[in-house]
Parts: structure tokens; C-alpha cells; sequence
């Protein structure tokens, strides 16, 4: 069998979250086109993730938004640039070849040439936190979901959530809001006392919970019921040590994201507490030609803010471009003015 060749492109980003797609924005204004490479299925990272629905104050123009609308708003602005995005992989190996580009290599085989690599993975591809039963493999995708999917429907069906916390509390509001909400909804945790920051949706669940529109099951799952490939109910351990089967037709599965460095540990660049050290001046890694931004990174001053990413991801679209091209000055210049970066843009000058 034939194995395809690899993409050749002159900037590959590792990560789709805001700052990796800022990093994709201000790449096109320096005229240099990416491909991303991203873990989740969709764009936007942690904030598109943990809290699509939260509202964010400190993005500069933007008194509030949530984070979805922080995430379109920014797929909107790379539009120009005609970014391709590879979603739902991740980056399994990374090499120098002889040539000065990189050999990328992603979990779903894709193979990339890249004259310049920018890691933007945060704090690293983040993955569901998953329920350990045996045979629980069998169901995921059809009755067993780690992501919360807006556009499912539900009508009819008895949904389990399983956790306690503010992901779980705000599954399972968009649950009973979503437009083809379960017939029935239980909330299964460890513990009476469910927990979440969010004061207003702790509230609004506790209050559902009270009228009898969804239901709070203590206890901890420690089995599958199931009949042929169909998964019936969860073996539940109650706090008085009985084993109860708690029927349902779908879980989803609340417990969390956590972030996995991965691979990236093993690429031999200079890390300090497992972050890559770059150098503030254009913000390269280690390596030549190869940048980290955003919470990936590590420098004297640090902050893990988006705004700082933003920042970070500027200086290195400007650093990459006199990498590319060292016999041509990199100006400074403004898009309010430019003639140059309205034609990049699409815009027509006003």
C-alpha cells in the first residue's frame, strides 16, 4: 500500500485554542500560511472546552464574551488566511530532517514538511478523564460520551451524568436546555454535595434537582449492565455499601479534562517544569525555527493569560518571517494603513 506524501507547508501550528489561532492571524499579515494540528475535534481549545458558555472580561476591545464567541470571533478573523485545520489528532512525533524542516507525524497519520513549527498546546492535549470499567469501551460513541454534542438529540431517553463538579453541573444544564432535551436526567456523584464556582448554575441545578426535573444519585459506579451490544444501566456502589442498577440509555461521562504534555516531553528541547523555554526576543524554543506561545511557554515574567499568548504569538510571526525570508527587512506595518496587509486581508482600503 502506498503511503501519501507529506504536506510541505512553511508554518505548522500545534494547537487550535485562541492563541494558536492568533499565532495562524498574524502569520497570514507576515503572507505565511499555516496548517494546524489540534487534539480535539473542534477548534477553540480550552476555552471552546471547559467553558464554551463563561463569560471572559479581560480580552482587550471585548468588555465580555463568552468563550465561544472569543473562538468564532477569531476563526472569522483567520478566514483570510485560509488556514487548514486538522482536527481530532495529535502530534506523535517530531524530527529534524537534513534539509532544516520538520517531520511531523499525528496520531491519524498525517505527515507534515514544515520549514517552521509553532507549539500553541497550552498546557497540552487535553483528554477526557475516563470512567474505568471493564467493557466500557464498547459503548463509547453511542451510549458513552466524554463531550457534551449541542447538536444530539435526546428526546425520549433517560441521560446520565456522571460527576459533581461545575463541568458536570453545566452538562447538565445544556442538557435540559438543548432543543431535544432527555425525558428524564440524573446527576450521579460520589457525594450529596455537588460543587462549581459558578454560584448561579450551582443554584439553578439544585433547584431543578428540587423540582423533580432531573435527580441526584449518590453513589459510584462500579459495573456495566448490558444485554447484546447495548449498554442497559451502571452498577452503582450507594454510600450505605448496596449495589443498586441505575437503568439509563446514555452517560455522559463529566469527570473532567486533563492535559497531557505528551509527546512533547520527548522532543530533547530545554523544558522547566514541563514548559518549553523560549527566548522573548521572537519567542524560539531550543531549537531553530521552531517557537512555543501561550502556556506552553516558559520566561523570566511569565504569565498565563490569552492576552500574553496573543502577544507572544506576534513577536513570533515576526521573528518566522525574517527566518524565512533573511534577505528581505520585515517592515513594520499597520493594518489601518497598509495597502499590503489590505490586499492580505481582502479588504479594500477606506
Amino acid at each position: 500500500m502506498s503511503v501519501a506524501a507529506p504536506i510541505e507547508t512553511d508554518a505548522l501550528v500545534i494547537g487550535a485554542g485562541p492563541v494558536g489561532l492568533w499565532q495562524v492571524f498574524q502569520l497570514g499579515l507576515q503572507d505565511v500560511r499555516a496548517h494546524v494540528v489540534d487534539a480535539l475535534p473542534h477548534a477553540g481549545g480550552q476555552p471552546a472546552e471547559l467553558y464554551p458558555d463563561k463569560p471572559i472580561y479581560d480580552i482587550p476591545g471585548l468588555p465580555v464574551c463568552s468563550g465561544r464567541e472569543l473562538v468564532d470571533r477569531l476563526l472569522l478573523q483567520v478566514k483570510p488566511f485560509a488556514p487548514t485545520l486538522h482536527l481530532g489528532q495529535s502530534v506523535s512525533a517530531l524530527a529534524r530532517e537534513e534539509d532544516g524542516r520538520w517531520a511531523v507525524q499525528t496520531t491519524a497519520g498525517q505527515r507534515f514538511l514544515a520549514r517552521l513549527v509553532f507549539i500553541a498546546a497550552g498546557v497540552g492535549a487535553f483528554q477526557p478523564k475516563r470512567l474505568k470499567l471493564d467493557g466500557i469501551e464498547a459503548f463509547e460513541g453511542e451510549q458513552v460520551h466524554h463531550r457534551f454534542a449541542t447538536d444530539r438529540d435526546w428526546s425520549g431517553q433517560h441521560v446520565v451524568v456522571h460527576g459533581g463538579d461545575e463541568l458536570a453541573i453545566d452538562w447538565a444544564l445544556r442538557l435540559l436546555d438543548s432543543p431535544a432535551p432527555p425525558d428524564r436526567l440524573s446527576l450521579l456523584h460520589r457525594r450529596e454535595v455537588l460543587q462549581s464556582d459558578d454560584g448561579a448554575a450551582l443554584a439553578r441545578v439544585q433547584d431543578t434537582i428540587a423540582r423533580g426535573r432531573a435527580r441526584l444519585v449518590v453513589g459510584q459506579p462500579v459495573g456495566l449492565v448490558s444485554a447484546g451490544n447495548r449498554l442497559q444501566a451502571l452498577q452503582v456502589l450507594d454510600p450505605q455499601g448496596e449495589t443498586q442498577a441505575l437503568a439509563l440509555d446514555q452517560l455522559v461521562v463529566a469527570l473532567g479534562l486533563s492535559p497531557r504534555l505528551g509527546p512533547i516531553a520527548d522532543w530533547g528541547l530545554a523544558m522547566d517544569r514541563k514548559q518549553l523555554v523560549v527566548n522573548t526576543d521572537g519567542f524560539e524554543a531550543s531549537e531553530a525555527g521552531l517557537y512555543a506561545v501561550g502556556d506552553i511557554n516558559t520566561y523570566p515574567g511569565k504569565k498565563k493569560l490569552i492576552l500574553c499568548g496573543f502577544h507572544e504569538a506576534t513577536l513570533a510571526a515576526f521573528a518566522a518571517a525574517a527566518r524565512l525570508r533573511p534577505d528581505q527587512r520585515v517592515p513594520l506595518q499597520y493594518t489601518t494603513t497598509s495597502p499590503r496587509l489590505h490586499q492580505l486581508l481582502g479588504v479594500a482600503p477606506r
